[in-house]
């Protein structure tokens, strides 16, 4: 209801003895009339003659009659006092003037300003003012006056008039008073608060809650959906398990990754803001910088010099269409999750190899194979096309891993070569091993490879300098190399798995627990987080430093050295181990504290090992502590994938299956194979199985 305070339709107006006298103007309100300063008041209380108002029956005597012209004298001091400090927040051409009284201030949630902004509930004041319709014009007046008073009055003397009022209200009066303060209170704390203050209570709501904000208004849904918000729940979620809910989301792939962290630096420069983008859900790309700046923005005319005002528009709207948002990012992860978790997948088979494959791996939409048929086969993962096959090992195919540039692969004909994987060529073949080469993996320009001559040897592209560790008593089937701490992880048929000095050559722990050959062995990435007080095993996997098993004489070994071991899968063989007491999980062995100060880094808390004794385990690299067993392939384990989410073994039972490393439990199995599994690739949304059947089946969780 709007009232018009400043009517000139009347210039006199007569005081209580009926003589004229003029209008008093004070802050541009008129102070004559207590009614004329009710902003707030029903439109019935807007024009009140000066002559004798009618009076309905039985009205003659109401003492609010009476007392009309002695209220309107008594008011008319009180409201000239304050009326013009209650609306000087609202007056755009003069400076506000403080009030040093502390009765006339206000807090956040009592400010004149806000109170008079807000939109009025049209049908309660539309019911009111039907009620106040039918009451007389006395009693209009009278009700009038008190809205007039409490609407100009401090906020102390607001409190003491609602006080006395609550004293002297019933029940009924009460409980409606209840009903109707319990809509008023509700405030819309994310429109007044600032914008900041907002995205951070935003961040402390789980995805479900976020969602259902965004359905409150516009305004909560423009906050909701900001980057901001979305950013801070995919670093809580992606490629870890969220801390609050335990939910976890796999990491993007390579591809995806490198264009969307690029895109998001050259956005953040083309804004001119500085910041740090969050390294903890993205990939450290070192050719980022590199392609940023090959990276231009079109231009009409190259010559033509513009103000930095249009570049600016004109970045902001090349990049605009280009960006992807981090809450369509969280979708697309929060899907493969939830496909992951109900095994929805779809199987692409590749056939090409004509006999067992025992090497894969994937990147974005290249796959590389490895056969004992002694090729190298290059797909697509998209189209399932063979691109080319490489042709130059005399014997089967045990290990290869490629890069951007180069492909390299050891074979069972002792050799390791290196290839142009997208031309066909072999660059250089690398001898120096007296028995196959089962394993190999390189990071930088270091190359770790491992053989059945009971050895690993280490291949230093940079200064081409070569070093060979010996310790194992029997063939070396898995290798991986740390470059950040400088160590090498060892796997080998002599029941054992192995950390070596990279520097020095020397072993600086034996992991003893297993009682078959342990095929694989894999440190898992330093965002992997275990809850200590869910191991379960430490009772029973010891750290030693002694010696294995006797090692057979390599040529009385069968050519495909993989099926003699088969036949050893099928009973695990079981040897007194070492007992004694675990070391606390904070503790280090003598080794570590002795090799790992000055600032050297750790090796990677964690590792895996699969073996032969159809289990695979958790080990806690730096106290040899065994956490935790996962027990479900009824034979033994040759290949094993894991990230920070999940693992992927796979076994002579022609079954893959999907852990939960924190848990041990098999979430999923998959089958499909006829027969043993010899190798798995691990991403995302994707893996990927090779097996003897000479077949190589890829698992897609992509939506």
């Amino acid at each position: 209801m709007t009232i018009n305070i400043d009517s000139p339709s009347r210039e006199l107006r007569k005081d209580a003895d009926g003589s004229p006298r003029k209008r008093r103007k004070l802050g541009g309100f008129d102070t004559s009339d207590t009614t004329a300063a009710a902003t707030s008041l029903p439109r019935a209380s807007q024009s009140q003659d000066s002559e004798d108002p009618v009076q309905a029956p039985g009205d003659r005597s109401s003492p609010i009659a009476a007392s009309s012209t002695q209220a309107d004298e008594n008011t008319a001091p009180f409201l000239t006092r304050n009326i013009r400090y209650h609306y000087t927040s609202m007056n755009r051409f003069e400076p506000r003037r403080i009030d040093l009284n502390p009765n006339s201030k206000y807090c956040y949630r009592h400010r004149p300003d806000l109170k008079c902004r807000r939109q009025a509930d049209e049908l309660t004041m539309d019911k009111m003012q039907q009620e106040l319709h039918t009451l007389s014009q006395v009693d209009q007046q009278s009700i009038a006056h008190f809205w007039s008073l409490f609407s100009t009055a401090p906020s102390k003397h607001r409190n003491l008039m609602l006080q006395g009022l609550l004293a002297q209200c019933c029940f009924p009066q009460l409980s409606f008073l209840a009903a109707s303060v319990r809509d008023l209170i509700r405030i819309d704390f994310l429109s007044a608060l600032p914008t900041e203050i907002s995205f951070k209570i935003l961040s402390y709501l789980d995805t479900a809650s976020l969602c259902k904000a965004a359905q409150v208004s516009r305004r909560w849904k423009y906050l909701a959906d900001d980057d901001v918000v979305w950013h801070r729940m995919c670093e809580q979620h992606i490629d870890r398990k969220c801390q609050k809910c335990g939910w976890g989301l796999p990491l993007l792939d390579r591809k995806r990754l490198r264009d969307s962290k690029l895109q998001m630096q050259m956005r953040v420069a083309c804004r001119g803001v500085e910041k740090e983008l969050s390294s903890d859900i993205t990939e450290k790309a070192d050719d980022v910088k590199t392609h940023q700046k090959q990276l231009s923005v079109p231009s009409d005319s190259p010559k033509r010099s513009q103000s930095p005002s249009h570049w600016h528009s004109r970045d902001e709207d090349y990049f605009k269409t280009r960006f992807r948002p981090w809450k369509d990012v969280y979708k697309d992860r929060f899907m493969v999750g939830i496909n992951w978790k109900h095994g929805r997948a779809t199987t692409k088979i590749f056939r090409g190899h004509t006999n067992g494959v025992m090497c894969l791996q994937f990147e974005d939409n290249i796959l590389a194979t490895g056969s004992y048929d002694t090729t190298i086969k290059i797909w697509d993962t998209e189209t399932g096309q063979e691109l080319r096959t490489l042709r130059g090992h005399q014997s089967g195919i045990r290990c290869l891993q490629f890069d951007d540039t180069k492909l390299i692969s050891g074979s069972l004909d002792k050799t390791i070569k290196v290839w142009n994987w997208r031309t066909g060529e072999c660059i250089s073949t690398y001898t120096g091993h007296q028995g196959g080469v089962i394993c190999l993996h390189f990071d930088s320009t270091i190359l770790v490879s491992g053989s059945m001559d009971n050895t690993v040897k280490i291949w230093n592209f940079e200064d081409k300098s070569t070093r060979v560790l010996r310790g194992h008593s029997d063939w070396v089937n898995s290798v991986k190399v740390d470059t950040a701490s400088r160590t090498v992880f060892t796997a080998s048929d002599d029941l054992t798995a192995r950390l070596w000095d990279l520097d020095t050559g020397n072993i600086i722990h034996t992991y003893q627990g297993h009682v078959g050959q342990v095929q694989q062995v894999l440190p898992l990435p330093r965002e992997f987080e275990f809850e200590e007080h869910d191991a379960e095993c430490a009772d029973d996997g010891q750290s030693t430093t002694s010696g294995g098993v006797s090692s057979e004489n390599e040529s009385d070994r069968h050519r495909h050295h993989h099926h003699r071991r088969r036949s050893l899968s099928s009973e695990p063989q079981h040897e007194q181990q070492p007992t004694g007491n675990p070391q606390p999980s904070h503790a280090m062995s003598p080794p570590f504290t002795d090799i790992f100060k000055n600032g050297r880094p750790l090796p990677p808390r964690y590792m895996l090992t699969a073996s032969l004794d159809w289990t695979l385990r958790l080990w806690e690299v730096t106290t040899g502590r065994c956490l935790r067993t996962f027990f479900g392939h009824v034979e033994g384990v040759w290949a094993l994938g894991a990230d920070t989410l999940r693992l992927v073994s796979g076994a002579q039972d022609q079954t893959a299956k999907v852990w939960d490393p924190r848990t041990g439990r098999c979430e999923r199995t998959f089958t499909g194979h006829s027969g043993p599994i010899t190798c798995i690739g691990l991403s995302d949304s994707r893996f990927a199985t090779g097996s003897e059947d000479s077949e190589v089946r890829m698992y897609s969780f992509r939506s």
